[in-house]
């Protein structure tokens, strides 16, 4: 009775559990492409990325889907985000723009998304890519 009690609680950990971490995360409008860039906060390019909560959208060629935000949220924590529109298609009105220090907003159905949390209106958050702290520089990639 005792082994099938047992089974019993944990059989409900296992459904919710996934193999993948990032089918959870997987968003149908935005494809995965591969990059990597490394970011030096002491170029002019990136001067405000000195100051915490003062996001910089780099819009370089072959930087994610549409671009990134790159926030500074302390001197050992920084977060990036995919800058298309989470809930739309790539296509010319799907590049979000800066709105304030801590908010993005998608020009093709107007829905605003926080650079601190990635949530905002729609189905879909914002879609992050990893950060690393090399020295200096900052490495965002996926």
């Amino acid at each position: 009775m005792k082994k099938h009690l047992l089974y019993l609680l944990i059989f409900p950990l296992f459904l919710c559990c996934s193999k993948d971490e990032n089918k959870r995360n997987t968003n149908p409008f935005l494809p995965d492409y591969s990059f990597s860039i490394i970011i030096d906060p002491d170029l002019p390019l990136y001067a405000e990325l000195k100051t915490a909560i003062n996001p910089v959208l780099i819009t370089s060629a072959n930087v994610g889907v549409n671009g990134i935000f790159v926030i500074k949220i302390s001197d050992t924590n920084f977060l990036a985000w995919e800058a298309n529109c989470p809930n739309q298609y790539p296509s010319e009105c799907s590049r979000m723009v800066k709105l304030n220090n801590t908010t993005a907003k998608c020009n093709c159905d107007g829905l605003e998304y926080s650079l601190l949390t990635g949530v905002g209106g729609g189905n879909y958050t914002l879609k992050p890519y990893r950060v690393e702290i090399l020295g200096t520089t900052i490495r965002v990639y996926n």
